[in-house]
């Protein structure tokens, strides 16, 4: 039969009285078997040329579009120790709820009553401010009254000195008529002594005029004293006013230091009154601090610091928290041979895990039990695991996403692209090449209209 051997059964044998061989040698098996061979071929062939999404897929989770809508950690900004629970695990709480309470852990922070010793020590230190600020006024008081009378004394003084400049030139005058007396007095005294050598006079007379010559001598050294004493009251008169201006020069130095003294003190009481109002402020909103609470609302996911009496530092994870208001929205990670096909608004299909779908990735209409997405965000830098992570939001014309998916849970991702012919797509798929590049059809229509323009 499979002609191996050169003895032919067929030759030696009749077959044709055999069943099995009428049946499988009827011409009217071989007329249908030609007819569904030929009717494959032709569905085959358009087949080939029916259109096809080209698409990428990648796996994904649920998240929330906003940061502020993901689950969180609650954690306490100072150190301490657990002392109460106020909520379980699953518990629903409201902003502002209570979830815990905290106790000190640091010595500086055991006194209970430190911010009441704290107000204390601001009231005397306010108090202290208050003090040193009359004290400057009374020295700033003090100062003006030296001013004033500063004034005063060098007011008279410069008058004493005027007096005696006016003393000087009286006495000078004198002093001018006296030496203006004693030249006449000598002419009178040779006039009357020549006289009397001729006869003229008498004795007498000449011894009169000698009289009043020395009396006029007299004046004169008399009315000079005068002026240079009156000279030396200029110079102490100068000397005085020098005096008094040094005087309450030092004196006003001296209560002006003292004024800066209390000054800079009172600054120095006014930075402690600051500093420890700081602390009174910190003091209070520590003790606010000892009651950890919710920062919205949202479910209790998980008590991370469990125990009662258990320390922890500042920073450190205290419990989760799951928000109970959030936006659903899908992280996918794609190849970075895959980015450049991906863009804002891109179209995508998604199947949840737990949810039964069937899929036909190239023929997104006839698929059951998926999801419109389209995307809102691609990230700019690449992910540690290699691969560009995207962010998807529900389509508002599509089927709602089940309410009962929960955040973290899996998800598949199709990203629909072209649409190409069969034979194009398996040709493509057998040499390995990627898909086609693809732009969206507004920036298309968007760059057409500008070349228009």
């Amino acid at each position: 039969m499979l002609n191996i051997s050169t003895n032919s059964v067929n030759k030696n044998v009749d077959i044709s009285h055999f069943s099995s061989v009428k049946k499988a040698f009827n011409k009217k098996h071989y007329k249908n078997f030609n007819r569904l061979l030929i009717t494959f071929g032709i569905l085959g062939i358009i087949i080939l040329f029916l259109p096809w999404t080209q698409n990428i897929t990648a796996d994904g989770l649920v998240t929330t579009l906003s940061p502020d809508q993901r689950p969180q950690t609650i954690q306490s900004v100072i150190p301490g120790r657990i002392e109460k629970w106020y909520v379980r695990e699953g518990d629903f709480v409201k902003k502002g709820d209570t979830i815990l309470f905290i106790s000190e852990v640091k010595n500086e922070y055991f006194d209970p009553d430190l911010v009441e010793r704290t107000g204390d020590q601001i009231k005397a230190k306010t108090s202290s401010v208050a003090s040193y600020s009359g004290k400057v006024n009374a020295l700033n008081n003090q100062v003006n009254a030296l001013n004033k009378e500063r004034q005063l004394k060098l007011q008279q003084a410069q008058n004493k000195l005027l007096q005696s400049k006016l003393k000087v030139k009286s006495d000078s005058i004198d002093f001018e008529a006296a030496k203006t007396n004693i030249g006449i007095a000598e002419k009178q005294f040779n006039r009357t002594q020549q006289l009397q050598t001729e006869g003229l006079k008498a004795v007498t007379d000449v011894e009169e005029k000698r009289l009043k010559l020395q009396e006029t001598q007299a004046k004169l050294i008399s009315k000079e004293n005068k002026y240079l004493a009156a000279q030396n009251e200029v110079i102490n008169a100068k000397v005085e006013l020098n005096r008094i201006s040094a005087t309450y020069s030092d004196k006003i130095s001296k209560v002006q230091s003292d004024m800066f003294t209390a000054q800079s003190s009172g600054f120095d009481a006014k930075a402690q009154v600051t500093k420890l109002e700081n602390d009174y402020t910190n003091y209070s909103m520590r003790n606010e601090m000892y009651y950890i609470k919710a920062p919205q609302d949202g479910f209790i996911n998980k008590a991370i610091k469990a125990g009662i009496g258990e320390t922890f530092k500042e920073g450190e994870k205290l419990v989760g928290i799951m928000p109970s208001k959030f936006d659903v929205a899908i992280e996918t990670f794609i190849d970075p041979i895959d980015l450049p096909l991906v863009h804002l608004d891109e179209e995508f299909r998604v199947q949840f895990d737990g949810w039964p779908a069937i899929i036909f990735s190239g023929w997104p209409n006839v698929s059951y039990g998926t999801y419109g997405a389209k995307v809102v965000a691609i990230e700019r830098f690449i992910s540690p695991n290699g691969k560009f992570r995207i962010l998807l939001a529900p389509v508002e014309n599509d089927h709602e996403w089940p309410e009962a998916v929960r955040v973290g849970s899996g998800a598949k991702t199709i990203g629909l692209l072209e649409d190409v012919p069969i034979w194009f797509e398996l040709w493509r798929q057998l040499n390995g090449f990627p898909p086609n590049y693809y732009q969206p059809n507004a920036k298309q229509n968007t760059k057409s209209d500008k070349k228009i323009k």
